[in-house]
Order: C-alpha cells, then structure tokens, then sequence
C-alpha cells in the first residue's frame, strides 16, 4: 500500500500538515494530561476517566497515522488551464442531455471530494468521464444504472 499515492491540492496538503502538527503537539499533550490525571484518581480497573482518556488517545494516535499516510503519499496537483481541457482543479458546468439539469462540479482528488457541495474526485464516473475534454463537447458517463450523456457547458480554473 506504500506506492498509493492520493492527489490533492497544495491547499489541501497545507490544510493535513497544519492538522497533523496540532495533533502531535497541543492535542497529544492533553491527552497525555488527561491520563496523568485519571491514574492519580488510583485504581486503574474502575476508573472510567482513566479508560476514556485511553480511548481518546488510540484515537488520536490512529488520526496521527492516517494524516501521516497522507502527508507522505500525496501527490500535489497543481491546476493548469492548459490548453483548456478539464484537469483536477477545473470547475466545469454540465447540462444532463436527458432531463435537461445543469450542474456544476469542481473536479478535485479524492481526498478533498464532498459530492454535497459539488466536489468530485477525479476517480469518480463523472470526474473521469469528463477529464481531458473541453467547453462544448458531450461526455458519456457509465453509471451502474446506465448510461448518462452530459454537455460541457462552460470550464473555468
């Protein structure tokens, strides 16, 4: 799993180191404070702070090793307007041929995709479907309910 490598922004690499240095330095010493003090309250087989405060502690550690795994596998992809084709960065506006509803997407790695607000990865159907192509063309999408046809309508970077 060493050779996986996730796309994302600069924005979103910044975003992980910020957030894994906060976790090994401020939160890992509450943590770490919060244990000191549930072992003071003595036995250690009844006490429901001192269970807790290791609770909270595996997951940090594991929030730490999965940000870790990011940081150190990403791949930064920095969004060009070459040639104006659709790349990781693009947001594109697409009208569905079939029922006639526009959408806009903004194509992203999948680490940064939120379908909620129009982010997709580039892994996606849609998102691989309408890589590579230009303001005008019609793309088809393989879905596991069928085929859909959208339309480029507009691309911006």
């Amino acid at each position: 799993m060493a050779d996986t490598k996730y796309k994302m922004s600069r924005e979103r690499y910044d975003e992980i180191v910020k957030e894994l240095e906060y976790l090994q330095t401020v939160r890992e010493k509450e943590v770490a404070e919060q244990i000191k003090e549930a072992r003071s309250y003595g036995d250690l087989s009844e006490n429901s702070e001192y269970d807790e405060a290791k609770t909270e502690q595996g997951k940090l550690y594991s929030k730490i090793a999965e940000l870790t795994n990011l940081r150190d596998n990403a791949e930064i992809v920095e969004k060009s307007a070459r040639s104006g084709a659709i790349g990781i960065g693009s947001r594109v506006t697409v009208v569905d041929l079939e029922f006639g509803d526009e959408d806009t997407y903004q194509i992203v790695g999948s680490q940064e995709a939120n379908p909620a607000v129009g982010r997709i990865s580039d892994e996606s159907p849609v998102g691989r479907a309408l890589l590579g192509h230009h303001s005008g063309e019609t793309v088809t999408v393989e879905t596991p309910t069928g085929d859909l046809q959208f339309q480029i309508q507009d691309v911006a970077y």
